[in-house]
Order: structure tokens, then C-alpha cells, then sequence
């Protein structure tokens, strides 16, 4: 398709030119009370059209112009792929996920004490670019896949509760909480932690709706996990997220709806003076919310796999972060001096918590 630029042939291209020489619908939305000129194009598999969310969501744009592909890896996987310029512009692709929908709990991540420890996608990629992102290390595109057939993803997690308890991190791979006014994933996924007292879904975020949505319900089995940097790091490192105030203020206007929430030191960056950043950081935290609103804390230095940091690097060249030498351990790229980070960040929040609410 000539409209779409720097990008090679595929068989999707081929597909989309014959679509509109025979006149079929190429997919553009007619909505204009809602636009978001954040996508250029949006990618429909073929078996992801008739499902009444895709359709919803192309309602949604006008700029941007549909494209149906065969399957969602014609463009997400291919070759040769700019991240950082995809993530500049991204595109919206829109796919039918089969199964397995939930997947255990990597050995470097946190279970916070939790039994039956799962992850699940339900988006892939995130509409934030913060420079140290293992995302950029585990996918080739700076694109973000949407996988529209979310009830057999709440199927399973609802099967699989009924059987053992189950802990499910759901915005591991995406910020679902910053995409929500255009997705209602989190209302989804919060409708089903309501009738499935065996599930405990954990909902990480960098974002900041104040007021929180009071569309979404007050849940005991639903934990709010703020990712929280100091500011100079967010300036720095994490483009287009919110400030720490406003990430704060979200948190303390969730938190006074009753809504169990976690504060995320995690990933630790060793820059400059962090030691200096990061007690100012706890110190900020607490400030904005009394310890007895945070369920608990999880800590974590930064941390990645040997395959991830290498494609890191290759993005980022000039990147501090991710150009650090760091030891190898079991296959995992890390500080040196990981174990005395975490016991200095340990120090800091036990001036506010228990033992027994600091993780990591």
C-alpha cells in the first residue's frame, strides 16, 4: 500500500489492494467524536473483524486508516523494524489470541506471597516509552497488538480460579489503566475479580486518572500497583508518562475510594545519586498517602534477561541505562551490587511498614 511509508511489501498489502479494487470495506471509522491522531493506522486480522470490539474500535478514529493483514505477526514480527520510531507513531493492530491465555509467573518477577502466580496479555506493547523497558528487549515493534476476544481470556482466569487460588498480574506487558478509556479492559477484568472470589488480579500502572474512574468497582481482591521513579528519572527515562505528583495523586484518590494499593520501587536505576533520588522518593510517597493506605511495597533493581539487553542496546546505543555493565547471573543481566541496592531501599521503606508488607 503506497499510503503507508517505509514499509516492505507483505501479503496483508497485497490483501488490502485487492480489498479495494473489488470495492470491500477497507475499514475506516466515521467517528468523530473521538479521535486519536496517536495512531496512523490501525491493522485488522481477518478473523478479528467480526468480533463487535474490533468493530467498536474502529468507530472510535477518523485519521486513521484500516488495514486488514492475514495475522497480527505480518506486521508485529517482521524484519527489520525501527522500535524507536514505531514508538514515535504507533499503530494499532487488532488480533485473535488462541490458547494458552494465562501464563506462570517468571522467576524474576514478584508474587508478593501470593499462591497460583499467572500473568496474562491481553495487549501487547504500551503506549509509554520509558528507555529501560524489557518490552523493547522482548518484542520487535514499537506497535501495540490488541487482542480483541478478551472473554476467552476471562473464560479461562475464571475456570482456573474456581479450581486454586489464583494470582494474575493482567498489565504486565501493557499499561491496561492508562488505555482504559479506550479499551474497558480493567472494567472487564474487575467485573470477573467480583464474582471469582478464588482470583486476585494485580493491575500495574504508571498512569494517573484523577478523580479515579468510579465506574470502576471497590474490590478486596483487586490491587492498584503504582510504578513510582523519581522525578528526574520520569524527565529523563519514561516519555509520555505522568509526573510523580500525578501519579501520586491518583494513587491517594484510588486509595480514598477503598481500593487496595501498592507502591512498585521497581525497576531501582543505579544514576547518579541514587541513593539521594530514591530516599527522596519514599519519603514523597508517604508524604502523599498515610502508610496505613498502601497495602504494601515491592522493590526492584533493574533487572533483565541476556537476549532482552542485548536487543536493548542495539535500540538504544547512546542509552546510559542499558549500555551499564552489568554482571550476568543465571541468565540475567543485573547490578553488581544488586543485593546492597535492594537492602538500602529496604532500609528507607521500613520507616513506614512492616517487614511483612515489604517485597523484593
Amino acid at each position: 500500500c503506497s499510503r503507508i511509508p517505509r514499509q516492505p511489501p507483505l501479503p496483508a498489502f497485497r490483501l488490502y489492494a485487492e480489498r479495494k479494487r473489488r470495492g470491500r470495506p477497507i475499514l475506516h471509522s466515521s467517528d468523530t467524536a473521538l479521535r486519536q491522531p496517536f495512531f496512523h493506522h490501525i491493522y485488522v486480522e481477518e478473523g478479528a473483524y467480526s468480533y463487535p470490539f474490533t468493530q467498536t474500535l474502529l468507530a472510535r478514529f477518523t485519521k486513521a486508516a484500516g488495514v486488514p493483514i492475514l495475522h497480527y505477526k505480518d506486521v508485529f514480527c517482521r524484519g527489520h523494524q525501527d522500535i524507536l520510531r514505531e514508538k514515535q507513531s504507533p499503530a494499532l493492530i487488532l488480533a485473535v489470541k488462541s490458547a494458552p491465555f494465562l501464563y506462570p509467573g517468571a522467576p524474576v518477577c514478584q508474587d508478593f506471597g501470593n499462591a497460583g502466580f499467572y500473568y496474562t496479555s491481553c495487549v501487547m506493547n504500551c503506549i509509554y516509552d520509558c528507555a529501560y523497558c524489557y518490552l523493547q528487549g522482548m518484542y520487535p515493534s514499537g506497535h501495540i497488538v490488541i487482542f480483541v476476544n478478551l472473554e476467552d481470556y476471562l473464560r479461562e482466569a475464571e475456570a482456573f480460579s474456581a479450581r486454586n487460588p489464583l494470582y494474575l498480574c493482567v498489565s504486565y506487558d501493557t499499561d491496561l489503566l492508562a488505555m482504559e478509556p479506550l479499551l474497558g479492559f480493567v472494567r472487564e477484568w474487575s467485573a470477573l475479580a467480583a464474582r471469582c472470589p478464588g482470583l486476585t488480579l494485580e493491575i500495574r500502572t504508571k498512569a494517573a486518572p484523577v478523580p479515579f474512574p468510579d465506574t470502576l468497582p471497590v474490590l478486596g481482591n483487586v490491587i492498584y500497583a503504582w510504578t513510582l521513579s523519581p522525578q528526574k528519572i520520569i524527565d529523563a527515562y519514561e516519555k509520555r508518562t505522568p509526573s510523580l505528583d500525578r501519579r501520586l495523586a491518583s494513587a491517594a484518590c484510588a486509595a480514598a475510594q477503598g481500593r487496595r494499593i501498592r507502591f512498585c520501587f521497581d525497576p531501582v536505576l543505579r544514576v547518579e545519586n541514587w541513593q539521594t533520588l530514591y530516599e527522596d522518593l519514599v519519603r514523597q510517597a508517604f508524604a502523599a498517602m498515610p502508610p496505613g493506605s498502601v497495602t504494601d511495597a515491592g522493590i526492584g533493581v533493574f533487572r533483565v534477561s541476556q537476549a532482552y539487553i542485548n536487543q536493548m542496546r542495539r535500540t538504544r546505543p547512546g542509552c546510559p541505562l542499558v549500555q551499564f555493565p552489568f554482571a550476568l547471573q543465571d541468565g540475567i543481566c543485573c547490578y553488581p551490587d544488586s543485593g546492597e541496592m535492594c537492602d538500602f531501599m529496604r532500609r528507607q521503606l521500613r520507616r513506614y511498614l512492616p517487614d511483612r508488607q515489604i517485597f523484593g
